[in-house]
């Protein structure tokens, strides 16, 4: 009996963890370009709590709530501009995935390109100090001392 036991509570979670159970969220549209705007503009526009993900295909509790309303705001007949103009008004340019450029976002289009430049310029200072330069020369005596040396284990090696 006991096997007959874990076989069914086996069963009944691997049934109540199926990822298919899950909830889908379903949008329901008057016509196919509602639902071709609203497409465009979950996958334009970012979730603000994930890390580089749109609210197309973020899971997050906000972006759930983001897209509800954009959904409300298609349905309402509002255009791509207006629904974008609400969300930045709303939350910043940090919503747009290509934000505009102007003083507040230049850092976000040449912060790249500056760091690069810093880097390279930081690599070719440490390669230049590392070059090797002239080996001092030796003295006479030096000289002499190592000649005798090599002189000596020419010697023992013959």
């Amino acid at each position: 009996m006991s096997k007959t036991w874990l076989r069914i509570v086996g069963l009944v979670i691997g049934l109540l963890s199926n990822p298919a159970l899950a909830g889908v969220e379903v949008h329901r549209f008057d016509e196919p370009a509602q639902e071709q705007q609203y497409k465009h503009l979950v996958n334009e526009l970012r979730c603000l709590v994930c890390q580089n993900q749109n609210l197309a295909d973020s899971n997050a509790d906000l972006a759930q709530d983001l897209r509800q309303e954009i959904y409300e705001m298609i349905r309402q007949g509002k255009s791509n501009q207006e629904i974008i103009d609400f969300m930045v008004t709303r939350y910043g340019d940090f919503v747009l995935y290509r934000p505009p450029v102007k003083s507040t976002t230049l850092f976000l289009w040449i912060g790249p390109f500056l760091i690069l430049g810093i880097g390279i310029v930081i690599l070719l200072v440490y390669i230049r100090g590392r070059r090797p330069g002239q080996a001092p020369g030796l003295d006479a005596a030096s000289h002499e001392r190592a000649q005798r040396l090599l002189q000596d284990e020419d010697k023992k090696s013959s």
